[in-house]
């Protein structure tokens, strides 16, 4: 998950129920890592995020994550106030399975909560109670769990923003409202692209989105190096390049789609002598060859498309 520092704390081989002190405030940018098994006589098991550990009566839980295995299976997440349970949110993909370990992965957003599982995305909670009252983790049902991980995402800050690092100029003038970066964006690297450099870019899809654009070209010619094209709607993830006037093949092969609907991502684009090297949060998702071989040219990103943008570097 994301551009990391390394775990905080690990706890290896707690016995469940597991009910842990949290020992520092959460913060957005953090994520909490689960990694475990589920037994093969699995009905539930559950990971809260609880605000104390009192039992009578019972803590208020922030965030309730309840996957469920009767029939074919479903995810329940909730929020208990003052002994209360408010709606439940469902989710009927169910990537959990009997006998078979996984890793969950509870990013933590100052608006919402955003988990994935095995690193594929798979779920967004919005918060309900405020984060600051988050003190204690709580594991329970039939589960078993090797290792609990918090790791702290390697901006500091609220929600990572590039001040005080070399920002990419944008031509675009007026920003609106509340925002750095508006959309279409269009960015001056400081520096052309060579082998070993990275653009890095963090923002959230809309939330009823069909598709955003990101291009890397030059600023002296029509081409374009790269176009990443992912369309949410489809699922479909297109990369081409526009060279000589018109688009070349495109290749859609992916394993899995990496975004969502609300979803908050790091997508980064990294420069190898023979391709470009494309991750989100963290993942590896895809390779792309260049096809525009003359690389230190390539001085311009340009972003459009159903996505907010939150923050654009390079390095």
């Amino acid at each position: 998950m994301m551009s990391l520092d390394g775990p905080r704390k690990t706890i290896s081989n707690p016995i469940i129920p597991y009910v842990g002190t949290i020992l520092r405030d959460l913060v957005p940018g953090e994520v909490i890592m689960i990694h475990g098994t589920v037994p093969d006589d699995a009905d539930r098991f559950q990971v809260d995020l609880q605000c104390g550990s009192s039992i009578k009566p019972r803590a208020d839980v922030a965030f309730h994550f309840n996957p469920r295995f009767k029939r074919s299976g479903c995810i329940v997440c909730n929020t208990l106030e003052k002994e209360k349970w408010g709606w439940e949110e469902i989710t009927y993909e169910m990537p959990f399975q009997k006998g078979k370990s996984f890793d969950i992965g509870i990013m933590i957003l100052k608006d919402k909560f955003q988990v994935t599982v095995n690193q594929k995305h798979l779920l967004i909670y919005n918060h309900r109670i405020s984060l600051e009252r988050i003190d204690t983790l709580g594991i329970y049902g039939k589960v078993q769990i090797k290792t609990i991980g918090f790791v702290s995402n390697s901006s500091q800050g609220s929600q990572p923003s590039s001040l005080g690092i070399t920002k990419i100029n944008t031509e675009n003038g007026e920003m609106p409202e509340g925002s750095q970066f508006g959309i279409p964006y269009i960015g001056k690297l400081d520096a052309a692209l060579h082998p070993g450099r990275t653009v890095a870019i963090k923002g959230e899809v809309k939330e009823n989105p069909k598709s955003f654009t990101v291009n890397l070209k030059p600023s002296d010619s029509k081409d374009i190096a790269l176009h990443l094209n992912p369309r949410i709607k489809k699922k479909v993830f297109v990369r081409n390049s526009y060279l000589h006037d018109s688009w070349g093949e495109e290749e859609k092969e992916i394993a899995n789609f990496p975004f969502s609907p609300g979803m908050y991502f790091e997508l980064i684009i990294f420069c190898d002598p023979q391709q470009f090297k494309v991750a989100v949060n963290g993942v590896h998702i895809l390779e792309y060859k260049h096809r525009f071989k003359q690389l230190e040219k390539i001085n311009i990103v340009e972003i459009m498309g159903d996505v907010q943008l939150l923050d654009v570097r390079s390095w």
